[in-house]
């Protein structure tokens, strides 16, 4: 069965990108009026994140969404078959040498991205690097074995490009280091993290308490990474730029949670200029600081129930 998906949507990806298009108009209304795909989600969040627009504002954000969602989906499919020609024309690094750069001085790098533009073309930002450097694809293996072997799939970029489940992280970082090849990690940074894992609430997008993961910073302090935001644009459809923004070259003298400061607010202005290419069918505020402090506290450095909670 997972063979059998892969190679359907593998046969999928070969279509030409107006073919994919074509569909994805055609599955937006699909998704939209009749599945309803999580679209009371989606209308709380735009309205609670952008309180000053009005209704139809908000609508007509929320119809591009749709429609951008549908493209997400057959673009990150096309990476199993496009050619490096087709991705140079349409993926845009402006500044992939700032890597190299910090490589050349015994210094690896990481790339904080949030769930905005393509995230999954992302993976390709090794086409720009030297082919013995390597990119740490951090990812979180979905319950699905098909979808998560497509998935897997289309996220490898063989030799550089190496997906690699978050619990298996440190022990890549530590091997590459040990056999001297440099690395750039990405972490997808504006997950909503579970309750033990609270352990920072920041602003964001009209939430004054907004519970997030903290591991990426965590990581990169223990391993002295130089940090940067990655910043990704959709100027057209099927055409993405990206740029390093740099968030910190000595994250380890910041105060603990500024690394992830200084990141949500990048991810905030990015959303915040385009709207439609942020991921809001997640329910990202469905944890509140009220009842985490109702029902736990944090004993050195961990969070534990309330005994009476």
């Amino acid at each position: 069965m997972t063979k059998l998906v892969y190679y359907l949507l593998y046969a999928v990806s070969t279509l030409p990108f107006r073919v994919l298009y074509a569909l994805s108009d055609m599955l937006m209304p699909l998704l939209y009026y009749i599945i309803r795909y999580r679209r009371g989600i989606v209308r709380r969040n735009l309205t609670s994140a952008f309180p000053e627009k009005s209704p139809k504002e908000i609508k007509r954000i929320e119809k591009k969404f749709y429609h951008w969602f549908c493209d997400y989906f057959l673009e990150a499919i096309k990476l199993l078959s496009i050619s490096d020609e087709e991705l140079n024309r349409r993926f845009h690094v402006k500044n992939p040498e700032v890597h190299e750069a910090w490589f050349l001085k015994g210094r690896n790098t990481a790339g904080f991205l949030g769930h905005y533009c393509n995230w999954e073309w992302l993976s390709r930002v090794g086409k720009d690097m030297n082919p013995e450097r390597r990119v740490c694809l951090i990812y979180d293996p979905l319950h699905s074995k098909a979808i998560d072997y497509v998935f897997y799939k289309l996220r490898s970029d063989p030799p550089i490009g190496v997906p690699t489940p978050k619990k298996d992280i440190l022990r890549q970082l530590v091997t590459w280091r040990r056999e001297g090849r440099m690395s750039l990690s990405g972490y997808i940074a504006d997950q909503a993290p579970k309750w033990e894992n609270i352990h920072l609430w920041l602003p964001f997008l009209n939430h004054p308490e907004t519970p997030v993961f903290t591991g990426a910073e965590r990581i990169s302090r223990k391993m002295n990474d130089v940090v940067y935001y990655v910043k990704m644009t959709r100027p057209r459809r099927g055409y993405y730029n990206m740029e390093y923004i740099l968030l910190s070259d000595d994250p380890a003298s910041l105060p603990e949670g500024e690394l992830t400061r200084r990141f949500f607010k990048m991810l905030e202005a990015s959303v915040c200029e385009a709207p439609e290419y942020y991921l809001w069918t997640h329910n990202r505020w469905k944890r509140t600081k009220a009842e985490f402090d109702r029902r736990f506290d944090i004993v050195n450095g961990k969070v534990v129930p309330k005994k009476n909670a």
